[in-house]
């Protein structure tokens, strides 16, 4: 995301002396959260409609996981830098130009002829989301004064809050009432006015801000990191379908020199210019490394359990996309609830323990739903589904909301920022990973000749792989909490008093991809 020089505008930030001033000041407040919560609910509008675009597009395995992972990929590649080139070029412009690209790739989604122009358009929205999203608290920052700004970063929280649960429900509705026919594509279709929107009022109310001294951009970073995740996660999503050729193997196998040379090019760029795209020196924060380290696994965690959720309820119970939107919504809002409590009440008190519990709760939860879709079957009814998942939910909120502030506890102050931005960015790398693993834990277990058979035996076969890939997603989550031992056991209040502030924006826009993909 934007470095922490981003905030030294903010620190001394435009007092509008009028009321028309300060009137200008929250249309370009509500703009911009528009914005955020256009991506927000994108991302989840899109799994709950990917049955449709299988059917109508007959995608394969392969194309359904890069619909998905090809945004999350995108979006993780160009975080940082979308970010800095807001620092340099200034955030209004990149605001502009990533809705510009969001709303332009948000009609070619709505009008892919095929899996293929689907899956280019994704990662397009992906790229222009990178520019984009960065900038929407970066601007709340540098245009509101420091008393105001709590007010206004809960705000934020509360379209995150809002993004989770509608989300999903505003995908099933736009699914199940396909609207002139067009299925699925309204899903995509509904950003264009909005885009279109923000934009026009963009240009007139929000007010142009760069920082003096941003960080040069690392180009040669970004096409390494991004080369070795697509080395690694290409071949995941294309083996099963491949039989696992030899060069997937190689593939995958190479990624891992790549990285290496990644932190070599890290170290060199550091000692050149000091404005590396990964800041190795925070690894050395004992506290900061675990905490990159459950970031990257729940991403995983996540990537999973959403899509496979999706493919369970649609494909192999054979549910409406409204019925299938309708029983997550005890989900979000335990979600929403256990976040709230997290922050306000029980970190302060307990500390980690309260990180470690959500990892216990969300277990229990998935434990729980893997025991219930053993013993119903596709017999398994709604109202059956809700215990589990709102033991998940609260689970999943205690963790998600504290999450980013426990990592940047004990980084030092001048490398919050760029502490920030990682965190972002790695927890869409996890995503899009878990999204690649789907091949492996979940239609690994499906036969392609038992699909073709009876909607009874395609009932059975997605039972199966949904426990299978329950029971990875459980194995998973007894390591992030035993990781999580590494945190500290009380956190600092990074976002109590001024000299702290600077890292509000990104603690904020860190929590927003957990709760998205």
């Amino acid at each position: 995301m934007s470095s922490h020089d981003a905030v030294t505008d903010a620190a001394n930030p435009a007092e509008p002396g009028t009321d028309s001033g300060d009137k200008r000041r929250w249309i370009a407040l509500a703009i911009v959260m528009t914005a955020a919560f256009m991506d927000l609910v994108d991302a989840t509008i899109v799994n709950i409609a990917i049955p449709s675009i299988e059917r109508d597009l007959g995608a394969t395995i392969g194309a359904i996981q890069w619909i998905t992972a090809g945004y999350a990929l995108a979006f993780a590649a160009g975080l940082i830098t979308g970010g800095r080139l807001g620092d340099i070029y200034g955030r209004k412009r990149l605001f502009l130009l990533g809705t510009a690209g969001f709303t332009l790739a948000s009609a070619l989604c709505g009008f892919a002829a095929n899996q293929e122009m689907l899956i280019a358009s994704r990662l397009l929205q992906g790229v222009a989301a990178a520019m984009m999203v960065p900038q929407v608290l970066s601007i709340v920052h540098a245009t509101f004064p420091a008393h105001e700004r709590g007010k206004v970063f809960g705000l934020f929280g509360a379209i995150v809050g809002l993004g989770a649960v509608s989300g999903p429900l505003l995908g099933a509705l736009l699914t199940q009432w396909n609207i002139a026919g067009l299925e699925w594509r309204p899903i995509f279709l509904i950003n264009l006015p909005v885009g279109i929107a923000g934009l026009l009022l963009g240009r007139k109310f929000i007010t142009e801000s760069k920082a003096p001294k941003a960080l040069r951009l690392d180009l040669v970073g970004v096409l390494l990191v991004t080369t070795a995740l697509l080395m690694l996660i290409y071949p995941l999503t294309r083996g099963r379908e491949l039989d696992w050729p030899l060069w997937g193997h190689l593939m995958m196998a190479g990624s891992l020199p790549v990285f290496g040379v990644l932190v070599a090019y890290e170290r060199y760029k550091t000692r050149k210019d000091g404005s590396p795209l990964v800041e190795l020196s925070l690894f050395k924060v004992k506290s900061f490394a675990a905490g990159i380290a459950v970031q990257l696994t729940f991403g995983v965690v996540m990537g999973i359990f959403f899509l496979v959720w999706t493919l369970y309820m649609q494909i192999g119970l054979g549910w409406t996309p409204l019925r299938a939107g309708l029983t997550g919504v005890p989900f979000s809002i335990a979600v929403s609830v256990a976040a709230g409590l997290s922050v306000q009440k029980l970190v302060p008190r307990f500390g980690r323990k309260v990180l470690q519990a959500g990892a216990l709760t969300m277990t229990a939860g998935v434990l729980l739903y893997l025991f219930e879709a053993g013993r119903y079957g596709t017999g398994i009814a709604s109202w059956q589904m809700i215990p589990p998942l709102v033991v998940m939910g609260l689970g999943m909120g205690l963790i998600v909301a504290p999450l980013t502030d426990a990592v940047l506890s004990e980084v030092p102050r001048e490398h919050a920022g760029s502490a920030s931005g990682l965190i972002n960015t790695t927890t869409q790398m996890g995503n899009a990973l878990g999204l690649g693993l789907v091949s492996v834990v979940f239609f690994g277990m499906i036969d392609d000749e038992r699909l073709r058979k009876a909607p009874a035996e395609t009932g059975a076969a997605f039972t199966d792989a949904f426990q299978n890939s329950m029971g990875w997603v459980a194995g998973v989550l007894a390591v992030i909490f035993l990781v999580m031992f590494a945190l500290p056991a009380r956190p600092k209040q990074h976002l109590e008093g001024g000299g702290d502030d600077e890292t509000a924006p990104e603690a904020g826009v860190g929590k927003e991809p957990a709760l998205t993909h």
